[in-house]
């Protein structure tokens, strides 16, 4: 009994460690620095998923911890509970820090792909993809972005698969507390 046990989990922590962390087709931004990215961004738009359903006025703020990783505060405004939500997780390189290809944690071991797809040349505005075809973002250091970036944006990700009719564009019209 514990011997099947044993390999249950052992297999189910390599499928979860073997797994790829970023879309077939997608290449995450090279070179990339770190320093840049840190700080917050607005969530332009994004593919819904249950643990961002009902929420408008999204952000994402990261900092740099003192063991190297990065500490990612999520917030939203869940306009259904009229309340304000957020989570704190961590995130870690998968490959070289000059790689934008990480890994996001906000539930202990268990880790999801964040990567960076494209940013422009001051870091102001990012295209985000989860490790598959449902998990998408743009991203901005500000609540809109220009015309230009966003059509930049779809295409890239269309070219990879995307369905962008599916995207949810963000409200922002509240101040984060």
């Amino acid at each position: 009994m514990k011997a099947t046990l044993f390999f249950t989990i052992l297999i189910i922590m390599t499928g979860l460690y073997s797994c790829s962390t970023i879309p077939k087709g997608a290449v995450a931004v090279q070179p990339f620095h770190k320093e840049k990215y840190l700080g917050k961004w607005y969530e332009i738009a994004r593919m819904d998923f249950k643990f961002e359903k009902n929420l408008n006025n999204t952000t994402a703020e990261y900092s740099l911890k003192e063991n190297g990783k990065i500490n990612v505060v999520n917030r939203g405004y869940n306009y259904k509970k009229e309340k304000w939500t957020e989570a704190t997780g961590k995130a870690k390189f998968v490959k070289d820090e000059n790689i934008a290809m990480l890994k996001v944690s906000f539930f202990g071991p268990f880790y999801a792909g964040y990567n960076v797809m494209a940013i422009d040349p001051d870091y102001r505005y990012a295209l985000v993809a989860g490790k598959n075809l449902k998990y998408l973002w743009i991203l901005s250091r500000e609540t809109t972005i220009p015309v230009e970036i966003k059509s930049k944006y779809l295409k890239i990700a269309k070219g990879i698969g995307y369905n962008t009719a599916d995207l949810i564009w963000v409200e922002h019209t509240k101040l984060v507390k």
